[in-house]
């Protein structure tokens, strides 16, 4: 038998709300969870006699996810946040698995990812671009559901664009975002290197993560540094439209590189880099 975790695969318990959260999405947060452990909990809240959830229904039977009744108690307000927080509780005290994943853009269940945290559970957090800043800050880690993009979509994409006439390619991003709106997510939402370098809570990070994990000479291993992000805040560098911290990092161009598509990839700030009397790359 395992003795412990890093000997095991994770058990997450997935817990969704079904009312706040799309149905079309599922695929993309099964694969995401799917590589962090084995998903061993599965269950969707809301009131399925409403017909605003029947898109559940075909997705609930497919990957095989629990759906859990909630009656709405008062006009106008629903009660699934009350009995998703209710069976989290009781799965985090009986079943104890080492993470959960909780779907949902709704910040009332800040409180609750907190505690789950402080018992020692890692929670990871599913919901649109507009949840409030101190839920998805309270994960430990953050993913917006229009960066997850499935595999279906990617290809589909790629095969479009290669169908197209060369003529039709030389169009400005606003155009091909109207004209293609079922292009790959992560390349709608990739935000430039200009962009990048003028959030300054973005940089402050970036740098003070390198900083606290860099060598005599200045270099960081990139998976240092996002060790150490992670131990921070919730992060995730698909939010900006980049696949890896790798590639988010070398997009700020506020940062050298070396080692690229090798485990032993680092980074070191250009700053540094000048103060040392290195030459910058």
């Amino acid at each position: 038998m395992p003795s412990s975790i890093a000997e095991r695969q994770l058990r997450i318990a997935l817990l969704i709300d079904a009312d706040n959260a799309p149905a079309e999405k599922i695929d993309e947060i099964l694969t995401e969870l799917s590589t962090l452990g084995e998903i061993n909990v599965r269950r969707a809240y809301g009131n399925w006699t409403k017909s605003g959830l029947v898109s559940w229904q075909n997705r609930l039977l497919e990957f095989a996810i629990l759906p859990m009744q909630q009656f709405d108690y008062s006009k106008h307000k629903n009660a699934t946040d009350m009995a998703m927080t209710v069976d989290a509780m009781e799965l985090l005290y009986n079943d104890k698995p080492d993470a959960f994943g909780i779907v949902s853009s709704d910040a009332d269940f800040t409180p609750l990812v907190m505690h789950l945290r402080s018992k020692g559970a890692a929670v990871y957090g599913f919901g649109a671009q507009q949840t409030p800043k101190p839920f998805v800050n309270a994960c430990s880690r953050f993913l917006y559901l229009e960066s997850l993009v499935s595999e279906v979509d990617v290809i589909a994409a790629t095969e479009a664009a290669a169908a197209s006439p060369p003529q039709e390619k030389v169009v400005s991003t606003a155009a091909a975002t109207a004209a293609a709106p079922s292009a790959p997510t992560e390349q709608r939402l990739r935000v430039p290197g200009p962009q990048l370098r003028q959030d300054s809570r973005l940089m402050t990070l970036l740098r003070f993560a390198v900083e606290a994990s860099q060598d005599e000479s200045g270099w960081a291993k990139v998976g240092a540094v996002g060790q150490q992000i992670g131990n921070k805040t919730s992060f995730d560098s698909r939010n900006y439209g980049y696949a890896s911290l790798t590639k988010l990092l070398a997009a700020t161009q506020a940062f050298e590189l070396r080692d690229e598509g090798t485990p032993r990839v680092s980074v070191r700030d250009k700053r540094a880099a000048r103060g040392n009397g290195a030459p910058a790359a």
